[in-house]
């Protein structure tokens, strides 16, 4: 899904115009940024309980068995 984003005092004179444009592609959405603020507060401290970890599965200890090519 494509998302139009128009900032709510453009949406008077653009939306109507962008959502003719795409009336016939299904994958795009527009819509209107209605937001008042930030959601997060500008240079507040990470919280103490938010742990930082790598994403990726740390290997299973141990190593493959040998492959036996004499067959």
């Amino acid at each position: 899904m494509i998302y139009s984003v128009i900032p709510e005092e453009l949406a008077p004179e653009l939306y109507e115009r962008l959502v003719e444009y795409y009336k016939d592609d299904p994958n795009v959405k527009v819509i209107i940024d209605r937001r008042k603020s930030e959601r997060r507060a500008r240079g507040a401290e990470p919280s103490e309980q938010r742990t930082i970890r790598d994403r990726r599965r740390s290997r299973v200890p141990g190593e493959f068995p040998s492959i036996d090519t004499n067959e």
